[in-house]
């Protein structure tokens, strides 16, 4: 059991012995591994870029059908994130109410305007960052995201991610010199993904933090200006 389970875990490694194994299994496997990553918050560590490369990758060598693991996949990544948003959902109803005095309804407040405003491209953008798109949705049920826009993006993200990802592994993933590499292509691919993010909220930050300045400064110079010395 122990040796499933790690094999599941390492799938995107050992996905040559799932396929030889179980043979047309294999898409249900991968289908619970995405949904379960994208619809619980407790299961981030599920494999996932590297995951539908590999699953595109031998797609082109011919041992699973590339057209019906992308549309298997893609409705898991659409499930799983709509599971996610309405269990964020039911958490934040009882927030609201007052039944979970230790979380602050304040922050939920701020949160639920920042979807409001950027939800869409978090959701969208998230589908691409380990971690974040499993806790992304949860947040944006939980913060009261309109729910026919967050589906909207929940769906664009998901066709974007899946059939991105497959479709680089089905062309380029059995290039000896990527199949060498996997792993810092991986890590490449995850820093270019959330190098803009980090840039964006640095930037955003610096100029919030100016804005203050100026008013206190502002302050400073109306009340020197009411009480001279």
């Amino acid at each position: 059991m122990i040796d499933f389970f790690n094999m599941v875990l390492h799938i995107d490694q050992t996905f040559g012995l799932w396929v030889a194994n179980y043979g047309v299994w294999v898409y249900l496997v991968l289908f619970l591994i995405v949904f379960g990553e994208t619809g619980f918050v407790v299961l981030p560590f599920l494999p996932g870029d590297s995951l539908l490369f590999i699953a595109g990758a031998f797609g082109a060598s011919g041992h699973i059908d590339p057209l019906v693991l992308s549309a298997l996949l893609i409705a898991a990544a659409i499930l799983g994130n709509t599971l996610n948003y309405y269990i964020g959902r039911w958490l934040g109803a009882r927030v609201f109410a007052g039944h979970f005095r230790f979380l602050d309804r304040t922050a939920l407040m701020r949160t639920h305007a920042f979807y409001e405003k950027h939800g869409g491209k978090t959701i969208v953008l998230s589908r691409f960052v380990p971690i974040v798109r499993t806790f992304a949705p949860f947040v944006a049920g939980a913060a009261y995201m309109d729910v026919l826009r967050f589906q909207f993006f929940n769906i664009t993200g998901a066709v974007a991610w899946v059939g991105g990802l497959v479709a680089a592994g089905y062309f380029f993933g059995n290039i000896p010199l990527v199949k060498e590499h996997l792993n810092t292509i991986v890590l490449l691919g995850l820093g270019a993904a959330v190098l803009p993010l980090i840039l964006a909220g640095g930037w955003k930050l610096i100029k919030r933090r100016q804005r203050q300045a100026d008013v206190r400064a502002a302050q400073v110079a109306v009340k020197t200006a009411r009480d001279p010395l």
